[in-house]
């Protein structure tokens, strides 16, 4: 190799480990040199974890009782009456969403206990198949709209993120999402409701025009946590997005 191929090779190396090092990823220096392409399949799986970090880095600390109203149409629930619309598209065992919940829970309860902010919640089940048996996804998001009229929702669903189940896992019984609701203060039909199904139709048309919505995909699919601001899908990669969308909305 040419002394200008090894100048061209050291200079990659370098910036490479540059942005490793800005990532936090340290790299030992060693006498033999590693192919670039080691230090490449590095930065890919930076970049895939990178936005899982930081949500787990903005764990909420405190928390803030919620006193916001909420109501079902379908499988949306909309919370508060704010100015700025905030569409957020989640599935019950999605681990991102419950990393999502863990970060921005205490932001987005004292934006709509303030009155800034309109959350619309549609319930998605794009993870059914990642429990057995099948459906998890689907139970626990028509449990959720079963504790609306309960006025529980916002625990509840907190809930249903702080009991989260593992993938593959039978998830939590009907049983026991009932429980979840009667140790809240849910009345009148919750009980039945969880158990025959009653908001499954709506949860399974709500995924489907999620999913099939190109406003809501990246790179052609549909993932969860999805967020929309006004209806325009939002990176919840940065930390700020939620005060940009209300500085914008004043």
């Amino acid at each position: 190799m040419g002394g200008a191929a090894r100048g061209k090779k050291r200079r990659n190396q370098e910036a490479a480990q540059r942005r490793l090092a800005a990532a936090g990823i340290r790299v030992p220096r060693r006498n033999n040199r590693r192919p670039l392409i080691i230090v490449a399949a590095v930065l890919v799986v930076a970049v895939i974890v990178g936005g899982v970090v930081l949500l787990t880095q903005r764990g909420s600390s405190s928390t803030v009782t919620p006193t916001y109203t909420a109501t079902a149409s379908g499988a949306v629930v909309t919370a508060g009456n704010g100015p700025v619309v905030v569409d957020m598209y989640e599935d019950y065992l999605c681990p991102i969403c419950e990393r999502f919940e863990q970060a921005y829970s205490t932001e987005i309860t004292q934006a709509l206990n303030a009155g800034q902010i309109t959350v619309r919640y549609h319930s998605i089940a794009i993870l059914d198949s990642r429990s057995n048996p099948p459906g998890y996804s689907t139970r626990a998001a028509n449990a959720a709209l079963c504790s609306v009229p309960s006025g529980i929702f916002p625990a509840y669903h907190a809930a249903l993120y702080a009991q989260q189940p593992a993938e593959g896992s039978a998830g939590l019984s009907n049983d026991q999402l009932i429980a979840i609701g009667t140790q809240l203060g849910a009345k009148g039909d919750f009980a039945s409701c969880v158990t025959s199904g009653a908001n499954a139709p709506a949860v399974t048309a709500e995924t489907a025009a999620a999913e099939s919505n190109p406003a809501l995909q990246t790179d052609g699919s549909f993932g969860t946590p999805t967020v929309a601001i006004n209806g325009a899908k939002v990176d919840i990669s940065n930390p700020n997005w939620l005060q940009d969308a209300i500085s914008a909305g004043r």
